[in-house]
């Protein structure tokens, strides 16, 4: 009997599992067949796991524009700083090569357009896909309280403007919103991720090269964008097609900061350092108001109580910043989704902010 290669593709799609792989062969072919069989079912996966690991836009129940989201490949880089890089900080050191698994990247920072479907249910549109399952997995999921002002400082929130001022906390809430509603794993980028998708495969000071002047083709900051953020994509994308990594908003990553980090072993494999205190999270690419030295894709930034320094409650809110109109977020997708037990590791609550 000949092996039927669409039962075998629709197996590898739901599957993955080698051993039950070759469990299905065994049973539906000659032992003749048998290593031809492998090596055409060795072609098949790699095939259709190439094939589905492209760009795609995430339809999210309930909302009318989806999520667009670029395919960055695994690989290794060199992550931080040489030491004869101009404007280098002793963080960014020493230079060492990280592995990095496969993901995908949001193609453009979060827009406030997209997060306050998530602050305001009200906000969501009648959909096929908004079904009652889907609500209830919704349901779970805590929403950011109501600001006392408006959030963006009058910068704009029509469609396309990034979001700001929320705090690392409602940046991961959102993620956990996103995997309720859409059963996909959304989280924030590590900080070698975002370092790894910013670079795209360069090793530059930045990702067009090492002359910082051409700067405003590819990024706003203090030189272009007249004391506010703009409309995410206007400018030129970074080779793996990712728009605004440099300057507009700085962006949150999943870690917390640790200055020495670079040095130790652990720092080489998909590293991630795990936020056990409040302070400091580690934020990248800089922001509108920053020079270009802070938009090297080494540069590493940091939280601080400061960007809390005008909220009024005690204790500060866990929701939103008061001196952050300059901090957004995008969110990645791993390509292997990990258990559900991961899942709400990451998503549990942080420590609770200082008085």
């Amino acid at each position: 009997m000949f092996l039927n290669l669409s039962n075998v593709s629709k197996f590898l799609l739901n599957h993955f599992n080698l051993s039950l792989i070759l469990d299905y062969i065994c049973k539906k072919t000659h032992s003749t067949l048998k290593n031809f069989t492998i090596s055409l079912l060795f072609f098949t996966c790699v095939a259709f796991r190439s094939e589905d690991f492209k760009p795609y836009t995430e339809h999210i129940p309930g909302l009318q524009n989806g999520l667009d989201m670029q395919p960055i490949p695994a690989g290794e880089f060199m992550m931080g700083s040489p030491a004869s890089e101009k404007d280098r900080k002793s963080d960014e050191g020493p230079q060492h090569k990280v592995k990095i698994d496969a993901f995908w990247m949001a193609k453009y920072e979060t827009s406030w357009e997209m997060y306050e479907a998530y602050f305001n249910k009200e906000l969501e549109v009648k959909d096929e896909k908004n079904t009652a399952d889907v609500a209830t997995r919704v349901s779970t999921v805590a929403r950011p309280t109501q600001p006392y002002v408006e959030m963006s400082f009058g910068q704009g929130k029509e469609s396309g403007f990034p979001v700001c001022n929320v705090t690392q906390f409602a940046a991961r809430s959102f993620c956990k919103w996103l995997y309720a509603k859409t059963g996909y794993f959304y989280r924030l980028p590590t900080e070698a991720e975002w370092e790894y998708a910013a670079r795209a495969g360069s090793k530059t000071t930045f990702y067009f090269g090492d002359d910082a002047s051409k700067m405003k083709e590819y990024a706003w900051y203090f030189e272009n964008s007249d004391g506010a953020y703009k409309k995410s994509g206007q400018l030129k994308p970074n080779a793996w097609g990712l728009y605004d990594m440099y300057g507009n908003v700085a962006e949150w990553t999943s870690d917390l900061y640790v200055a020495d980090f670079y040095n130790k072993p652990e720092a080489t494999n998909n590293p991630f350092i795990k936020p056990t205190n409040h302070y400091p999270h580690v934020i990248r690419g800089g922001h509108w108001d920053d020079d270009a030295d802070k938009l090297r894709s080494a540069s590493r930034l940091t939280s601080t109580p400061e960007l809390k320094q005008r909220d009024p409650q005690i204790p500060k809110s866990d929701w939103w910043l008061t001196n952050a109109p300059f901090l957004g977020f995008r969110v990645i997708r791993p390509l292997k989704q990990p258990s559900k037990e991961a899942i709400e590791a990451y998503f549990a609550r942080p420590p609770k902010d200082i008085p």
